[in-house]
């Protein structure tokens, strides 16, 4: 089965990249995998502090997971799974897609200020040549019906 990969953070074009990998999952018979990364200079402290912080991030992340999940699962029949890792996003990105060959494409919301599309999608499109699946870019306030029409 192919899997989208779509990143779980803290953004608000998250969500329409969390919509657009459903949806294509359920209309095409394919899966969905979340990928969540934490940065690593968020635990640059001591060791007990830092094994405490990781597992607050843990717990955050798992709630945030549930909401897209059970809707996923309520409303599109797609059972997604969640991946947690530790650095950096673009060679995070990579390695989950390198270790995962069912990962068919990468999902990213692109944000809709006047800075650009986000630091993920920038990074990204820069390393796209590398990736081994294309990349899809939502438009971070492309409305639910319209993303609904397009997939």
């Amino acid at each position: 089965m192919r899997k989208f990969l779509v990143v779980l953070d803290d953004s608000r074009e998250c969500l329409n990249a969390m919509r657009f990998a459903a949806l294509r999952a359920a209309h095409t018979g394919g899966g969905v995998t979340i990928l969540s990364i934490v940065p690593p200079e968020e635990f640059q402290t001591w060791m007990g502090v830092a094994d405490l912080m990781r597992a607050e991030a843990r717990e955050r992340i798992e709630a945030h997971f549930e909401v897209f999940a059970k809707w996923m699962r309520d409303k599109q029949g797609v059972n997604p799974e969640l991946v947690i890792r530790e650095g950096d996003p673009v060679v995070e990105i990579l390695a989950q897609v390198n270790d995962d060959p069912s990962i068919g494409i990468l999902v990213l919301g692109a944000g809709t200020d006047k800075s650009g599309p986000g630091p993920l999608v920038t990074a990204m499109s820069r390393a796209s040549g590398n990736l081994p699946i294309p990349i899809t870019i939502v438009p971070g306030d492309m409305s639910k019906e319209r993303l609904e029409a397009i997939t």
